[in-house]
């Protein structure tokens, strides 16, 4: 992942799933906050993730 170069936080969280094939799988959402913001990062995820 780029961010992992840059160095920025990020992290990807699930928020679904599809059928495909006649499989269910797994969604998930990324997102990558700037530099020294894992507050702001956490706090979306977490909202999110409710």
């Amino acid at each position: 992942m780029p961010a992992n170069l840059a160095g920025l936080p990020a992290m990807s969280i699930p928020c679904g799933t599809v059928k495909e094939g006649g499989m269910e799988l797994p969604v998930g959402f990324q997102m990558t906050a700037p530099h020294f913001r894992e507050d702001l990062l956490l706090k979306t995820g977490f909202a999110l993730g409710k």
